[in-house]
């Protein structure tokens, strides 16, 4: 059998990065061979891409824009795309932008992704503009599946304001993945919570997995 394919979208500021750099690591911990491809040319500021050290010290293997494009502001994608969707040893996990362009690009790849099994996921943030109901959220899934010829199969909910977030924040979000995931006929099994946040919400309330969100990533005032 295959070892997963597995692409990971969402609209800015989802958290889709951070849940595909989590998920990645989760892998790994697991014992399993791992790749990470950035496929993500919208957002110049939270990119797997960042991770590689880290994530080479750990037996992942970052697969993004390398030498003086590693750190450049503008669309780029690594030419050693094409040989990892060929990998059928190891997981390989897929961090697409969520908008129009980043499905324009997961596209280009449709005929290397489609003639195999994979999975895609939608990461969903109730407090982001565009997603803040279920009709919102669906808008934005049939716009990425149809520029891209790829069907989503699961939604994610990482519905969060950060420090503010709260039990009905976390709910909200639930509330409107349910609605997609019956809508859509998707499965919905996880909910993020970040690291540090679990006593904020009842997970009994919940009724799925509890996915805790480690925070890898660091804005650009952070670093310094």
């Amino acid at each position: 059998m295959d070892a997963p394919l597995i692409i990971v979208s969402g609209a800015y500021g989802s958290g889709k990065t951070e849940f595909a750099i989590n998920l990645a690591a989760r892998t790994r911990e697991a014992g399993e061979d791992c790749v990470l491809v950035d496929m993500d040319v919208v957002n110049p500021y939270f990119r797997t891409r960042d991770v590689r050290d880290l994530f080479a010290r750990r037996g992942i293997s970052v697969i993004a824009p390398e030498g003086q494009f590693a750190k450049a502001d503008v669309p780029m994608l690594s030419p050693k795309i094409g040989g990892a969707l060929t990998m059928r040893d190891r997981t390989v996990i897929l961090d697409v932008g969520g908008d129009k362009m980043g499905a324009r690009v997961l596209g280009r790849y449709c005929g290397e992704i489609s003639v195999r099994q994979y999975s895609m996921i939608l990461v969903n943030n109730t407090r982001r503009p565009g997603s803040r109901d279920a009709e919102g959220a669906m808008a934005q899934m049939d716009d990425i599946q149809h520029l891209s010829q790829l069907a989503f199969t699961e939604i994610v909910s990482n519905s969060h304001l950060m420090d503010e977030t709260d039990q009905n924040i976390i709910m909200e979000g639930v509330a409107a993945a349910q609605e997609i995931a019956l809508a859509r006929d998707l499965l919905f099994n996880r909910v993020c919570i970040l690291e540090g946040h679990e006593n904020r919400v009842d997970a009994k309330a919940v009724g799925r997995e509890i996915f805790i969100l480690k925070k890898f990533m660091k804005k650009p005032w952070e670093i310094f």
